[in-house]
């Protein structure tokens, strides 16, 4: 479940902010290992820098290498019977005509069988306008730190 760590008029604000409900659309589809929906919410024009499952960066820079990424990642997760979730603690978006970005605080759970942990990330979302409305363009994650859950 995508939900807001805060409580009360945080989680109001965040949530008022632009582009918000897309980017919890977006955690929803790693959420729910949904392929499908995920890529057409984005588009990459320029790769992503994403977290490896060892805690890693990845830098992937074509639309190719993003597809192998997260089919790999979503068929690994299911295989370990994995349950991950995302809790947005912190958000901030800017919006011009054509392009936003938006500075997502997270912590990604990880629960499995044999352990649960919470990966403590600040993502970094470019977003571009289309014709049918807004798609990440460019995403960046850092880790910050990795607890027991």
């Amino acid at each position: 479940m995508t939900t807001t760590a805060a409580t009360g008029q945080a989680d109001t604000a965040m949530q008022t902010k632009p582009l918000y409900d897309l980017t919890v659309s977006l955690l929803g589809c790693v959420r729910d290992h949904d392929f499908t929906s995920l890529a057409q919410l984005c588009d990459d024009d320029f790769g992503i820098v994403e977290i490896t499952t060892t805690g890693g960066s990845l830098v992937i820079r074509d639309r190719a290498g993003w597809e192998e990424w997260f089919t790999g990642l979503f068929a690994q997760l299911d295989a370990a019977k994995a349950h991950t979730w995302s809790e947005i603690t912190g958000y901030e978006a800017r919006v011009g005509q054509d392009m936003a970005y938006s500075v997502v605080d997270f912590d990604q759970m990880f629960v499995t069988e044999q352990e649960s942990l919470r990966f403590t990330v600040i993502a970094t979302i470019i977003w571009k306008r289309e014709d049918d409305g807004w798609k990440e363009s460019r995403y960046h994650s850092s880790l910050i730190g990795v607890t027991p859950a």
